[in-house]
């Protein structure tokens, strides 16, 4: 029996998404998905020193580090080289590479290698999922330099209190809202605007106008936000938290489109009682031309080089069927029409 200890940088975990679009593991996405990033994850045997009360790898998780679920799937371990093989046998799937960072004291050092690895052995554009607890300003400029060209910052939570209670102090775990910001304001500094941007979850228990003006904080700094919708991960702290009804984050989805591309403030959004947004700032035949569109509903993530989304993790926060959260492809004129309903707005 090998006893090899199979941990990063010579060995990634994968999304099942990724493993699937690799050949690792069989399997059919729901209506024909395509993946287009690679998902990629350090490991290490004694695993990540996080805590976070949602999160599939904490330590608080009861279990073998090995065998834990991330995103209620597993992701099985390949060695890079031949992840590298495999995408060098479909270039033309294969738009973007993501690395995840985890909170262990290698994890720099390996991030940076891996990333000049795979981009001397492939074109294949490179970003980073940060770990701004270990990370200083010199270490993005590192991988700026090697060709990294985008990076994200998992904030998640839409204010400190709740990062404090999920992430921080409230579960004795390592993160600082204050540090993760301070990474943030480095990020946008050294890659550029629109090349680093937060990850924000919804359901967590932020108001709607929270998360509205959180978003707009970040746009004013020059980011771009990745949106997702709370869902729980089995035996996590977090595992009977329900994920937020579709319309809050429905109504969400669309308010991150529009401050994104500018389309208008959050300022301009009006709230009622409870902090909901019930209006966009916008006349109606515009905002219903934006809504039949469909992007805004769609998963918001990193770019190929072709300018569409690569990193649009294929119902990577809802079961595949009618209830997608995050489209990870066009909706259909059915599917918009049932994003109207779940969301209670009529033509």
């Amino acid at each position: 029996m090998s006893t090899e200890i199979k941990e990063s940088p010579a060995y990634l975990k994968t999304s099942l998404a990724a493993a699937m679009t690799l050949g690792y593991e069989p399997g059919l996405f729901y209506r024909n998905a395509r993946l287009y990033c690679i998902n990629l994850l350090l490991t290490y045997s004694d695993g990540c020193a996080a805590r976070c009360a949602y999160c599939g790898l904490s330590g608080e998780r009861p279990g073998n580090y090995d065998d834990k679920s991330f995103i209620r799937v597993k992701w099985p371990v390949f060695p890079l080289e031949d992840i590298i093989d495999r995408v060098e046998e479909r270039k033309d799937r294969v738009k973007r590479f993501c690395i995840s960072m985890v909170t262990h004291a290698r994890a720099v050092e390996h991030t940076l290698e891996i990333s000049k690895r795979l981009l001397t052995k492939l074109n294949v554009p490179v970003s980073v999922l940060l770990a701004p607890t270990l990370i200083k300003k010199n270490d993005l400029e590192d991988l700026k330099a090697a060709g990294v060209d985008k990076v994200g910052i998992a904030i998640d939570l839409a204010t400190q209190e709740l990062f404090d209670r999920y992430r921080g102090r409230g579960v004795g775990g390592p993160h600082r809202w204050d540090v993760y910001w301070k990474c943030m304001t480095d990020a946008v500094q050294v890659f550029g605007e629109n090349n680093a941007g937060p990850h924000f979850m919804v359901g967590m228990g932020e108001t709607e106008q929270e998360m509205c003006e959180v978003i707009q904080v970040s746009r004013d700094m020059g980011c771009s936000t990745h949106l997702f919708s709370f869902y729980p991960e089995p035996d996590s702290p977090l595992a009977d938290h329900n994920p937020p009804p579709m319309d809050q984050y429905r109504r969400i989805q669309l308010a991150r489109y529009l401050i994104d591309g500018k389309k208008v403030t959050a300022s301009q959004f009006t709230f009622n009682g409870r902090n909901q947004v019930i209006d966009f700032g916008l006349d109606k035949s515009t905002l219903e031309k934006i809504i039949h569109a469909g992007d805004a509903f769609r998963t918001s993530g990193c770019q190929g080089r072709d300018g569409e989304v690569a990193c649009n993790r294929p119902f990577g926060n809802s079961r595949p069927g009618p209830d997608i959260r995050n489209y990870p492809f066009p909706p259909e004129a059915e599917d918009v029409e049932r994003i109207r309903a779940q969301m209670g707005y009529s033509k």
